[in-house]
């Protein structure tokens, strides 16, 4: 019997004969440019089969391909299989994305057909740029549409407004500022795309995504008014909180508009305000532009000012952060200290399930971050791991089990990971588990100055294993949102060259690894703020404070391999963490934290 995602790919391939088009682009987004789209927009998966978080597809009358990066490559090699299409590997030396895989096929005069909504501008000008010849490429809105007959609806869920006290700046100040940069600018206008960036500047939530607490909107700011595009039929019947929550946008002079009348409203009424308008490439879409061009606007294109405005937490944000990870911390630290008598007993999912449960008990709680990635052996040498909901496999008593988690809470959002020894270890276990901690403790502790970006802090969190030869494929740390996404920026840790510079206020993970398939994997993560650390001759210095609250198992550290600073900061560590939780935990607990936390 012929596989399914193969089918699919012969029945797009049949639109593509008759419609005159070479190749057909999906990508694992939205029209939003979205890390994580609703279950409307997941094409990939529904074509593919694949459900990693990143992933691209390119289908050709004769090849079909999907692009991935390392962390998915042993999952999509299983997924794949049948589908007939073939795994090209990302953030590789070898690696050759789709524009160039596609210049070198030899197209004459290539047509290229795209989902209009789901590509961006700037993917679409790095496309051209990479062909010889002329190329057209086709946009066509919810391309899968006309195949995909079950396709999800846009969603549509109740929202929610925050209050001063929780963000630190009422949306009327965010837009005031966004105003005068514009005036700066030079433009009248800027159209908002992201929905992480709108969520921000209306200080509004949703759960329209899952674990991004957004809503599916696009929005546009002038000199004198705020249009918000929104799915309007969520409100023919709204909810107390999400009714209470239009009447105060109303009244902060917010027009609530259909999300469908985006394009219409771009082409027509709000030229009537808007000479020269400010779009960010990186998250506009090619539907939306083209509403531009109808509309001849002076179109101004660049980054959007949101996103690192957005990611220098203000005072009254970190100390929500501060509370999300305290109480996220308890919660971990309950947590463990039940799975420490469950080895054989349960299995990945109920761990989730557990860590879940333990969550929910939280005030404030709004759901996971993430999907916890809940990975004993062999499991966990898939970075993002998806555990089986049915038949996931028992947490044995010996080796070691990664569990990746996060809260979203009305205060704060967390990322925590902890490798868990469950019982005797092997040498190679434990020389992996010591080495990564290593490179964790030792960008924990840089000191570093003033204009330093996370392409030149990334050494020091692999030189513990490049010097034994060994390697990580993923990135060392990301941004993390304010009762927002996981994943934020625009700074980062990684290779890649990103000059963003750290500053203080930036909240990012640590998050080193170490992988070998089919044995086992290593990643040891927190939660960091970036701070002063003084003044002198030769500059202003920054350094981090630790913000996650939960202990680190030293018991299958190999000590030898570890320098006196580092065995310091983590003793330090785990004594405050044990200082701190304590007196919060159930006596039992915190006498089971005490040994957990004794100095090595």
């Amino acid at each position: 019997m012929e596989n399914i995602f193969a089918q699919r790919v012969e029945t797009l391939r049949a639109q593509m004969r008759e419609r005159g088009w070479d190749a057909v682009i999906l990508t694992g987004s939205d029209p939003h440019a979205s890390e994580y789209p609703a279950k409307r927009w997941k094409q990939v998966e529904w074509l593919s089969g694949f459900t990693g978080e990143a992933g691209d597809l390119c289908i050709t009358l004769d090849h079909a391909g999907l692009w991935t990066d390392t962390r998915y490559f042993i999952q999509a090699v299983k997924q794949l299989a049948g589908t007939g299409i073939e795994l090209h590997k990302m953030r590789v030396p070898e690696q050759v994305p789709i524009p160039q895989w596609l210049a070198s096929r030899g197209f004459a005069k290539p047509v290229i057909a795209v989902d209009g909504l789901c590509q961006t501008v700037s993917a679409m000008d790095n496309l051209r740029r990479s062909f010889d010849v002329p190329v057209t490429i086709v946009p066509v809105p919810d391309l899968l549409s006309t195949l995909w007959k079950d396709r999800p609806a846009v969603p549509c869920t109740p929202i929610i407004t925050l209050g001063e006290d929780l963000t630190g700046e009422s949306r009327e100040a965010k837009i005031h500022w966004l105003r005068k940069w514009m005036i700066i600018q030079g433009v009248d206008a800027i159209f908002l795309s992201a929905l992480d960036e709108i969520a921000w500047l209306l200080n509004v939530r949703g759960s329209d995504v899952e674990y991004n607490p957004v809503v599916i909107s696009y929005l546009l700011v002038t000199m004198e008014q705020v249009y918000w595009f929104v799915r309007k039929d969520a409100f023919s019947e709204p909810d107390e909180e999400t009714r209470a929550s239009l009447d105060e946008l109303s009244a902060d002079e917010v027009t609530i508009c259909d999300y469908d009348e985006a394009v219409l409203a771009l082409a027509t009424y709000v030229h009537n305000d808007v000479d020269r308008i400010y779009v960010d490439p990186s998250t506009l879409n090619l539907q939306i532009r083209a509403s531009l061009q109808e509309g001849s606007y002076g179109v101004v294109e660049g980054l959007s000012p949101i996103p690192l405005r957005k990611s220098v937490k203000n005072s009254v944000e970190i100390e929500g952060m501060r509370e999300a990870h305290l109480e996220d911390g308890l919660a971990v630290e309950k947590f463990l200290y039940w799975l420490e008598g469950q080895a054989g007993q349960v299995d990945e999912w109920q761990a989730a399930c557990k860590l879940q449960s333990l969550r929910a008990e939280i005030p404030g709680y709004r759901g996971d971050s993430f999907e916890t990635i809940s990975a004993y052996g062999p499991g966990a040498a898939l970075p993002h791991y998806v555990t089986p909901h049915v038949g996931a496999p028992i947490l044995e008593p010996r080796g070691l089990y990664l569990v990746d988690s996060g809260g979203q809470y009305l205060f704060g959002t967390t990322d925590i990971t902890r490798t868990v020894p469950m019982g005797p270890c092997t040498a190679l276990e434990k020389e992996d588990y010591t080495l990564v901690m290593k490179c964790h403790i030792d960008l924990a502790m840089a000191v570093f100055p003033q204009g330093t970006a996370g392409c030149q802090l990334d050494i020091l969190a692999r030189n513990a294993l490049w010097q034994t030869k060994r390697n990580f494929g993923h990135g060392t740390g990301h941004g993390v949102g304010f009762f927002l996404n996981v994943h934020e920026g625009p700074q980062e840790f990684r290779q890649n060259f990103n000059a963003y510079p750290f500053i203080p206020g930036i909240i990012n993970t640590i998050e080193p690894g170490l992988y070998r398939e089919g044995m086992h994997g290593v990643r040891h993560e927190n939660v960091v703020l970036v701070r002063e650390d003084g003044t002198n001759d030769f500059g202003t210095w920054y350094a981090f404070e630790t913000l996650t609250l939960c202990h680190y198992d030293t018991s299958v550290l190999v000590r030898e391999l570890m320098t006196p600073d580092e065995i310091a900061w983590l003793n330090a560590y785990n004594e405050h963490v044990y200082r701190v939780l304590s007196p919060r935990l159930p006596s039992e607990i915190a006498a089971w934290l005490r040994q957990k936390t004794l100095p090595m």
